[in-house]
């Protein structure tokens, strides 16, 4: 079979669109590879990778694709509607994320603004909640995500689960939350203990820990005020 008329089911698995992305992540993929999946199939002629290459090589890459019309891409054969309404909206939903201002992100400029951030969801439960908040370098929320549910323990609340979401969302810091169901938030060993912990391993990999808040009934006390962060 030549060049010409392969198809995707004739690529090893590993070369295939679907499966390097789920393997190694969608900002692996090239352009045409990302198209190839919002496309799905190809034609009795080519494979989808080589239609999705003949797309952009007709709009210049993706600088004219964005602002093509369903029209102009119906124009294209090889491309039904359902194929150009799935390239239409893909680009929308990524116009839109581009438009996110990043002011519409909580700023954590203190102790208080990270108890506030979480008081209200954190004082009711009746049990642990570790929670951890990841920042940008502008002290914005990136992410939250609880981390650990249950009694707080050095052995289980481990280094690897809180930072490893830190290096997916690319955060340059990081304030860990948990809650006190008795409504006292004095910390106890363990929690001084993780905080410790935690600090260390931020000091090492370079993802500072800004704070470590324990909330109770509408009061929280800030690790970072009492001395250990």
């Amino acid at each position: 079979m030549s060049q010409e008329t392969l198809l995707i089911k004739d690529f090893p698995q590993d070369e295939r669109p679907r499966e390097r992305l789920m393997l190694y992540g969608a900002k692996s993929l090239s352009n045409h590879e990302l198209l190839g999946i919002l496309l799905r199939t190809g034609t009795k002629e080519e494979s989808v990778l080589q239609l999705s290459n003949r797309i952009l090589q007709h709009f210049d890459g993706l600088k004219l694709l964005q602002d093509a019309s369903i029209e102009e891409i119906t124009h294209i054969k090889g491309i039904g509607t359902a194929k150009a309404v799935h390239i239409m909206a893909a680009i929308e939903l990524g116009r839109r994320i581009g438009q996110l201002r990043s002011e519409d992100r909580y700023v954590i400029r203190s102790p208080e603004d990270g108890a506030n951030y979480l008081m209200e969801e954190l004082r009711i439960l009746s049990q642990e909640h570790f929670v951890c908040l990841y920042l940008n370098t502008k002290n914005q929320v990136l992410h939250k995500q609880t981390i650990f549910i249950g009694s707080l323990n050095s052995s289980i609340v481990h280094p690897r689960e809180v930072f490893k979401e830190a290096f997916r969302r690319s955060a340059a810091s990081i304030i860990c939350v948990h809650n006190h169901p008795s409504g006292d938030p004095t910390p106890s060993r363990e929690d001084i203990e993780v905080t410790k912990r935690l600090k260390e391993c931020g000091r090492i990999i370079g993802i500072d820990l800004l704070d470590h808040l324990i909330i109770g009934d509408r009061k929280y006390i800030s690790l970072k005020e009492k001395g250990y962060v």
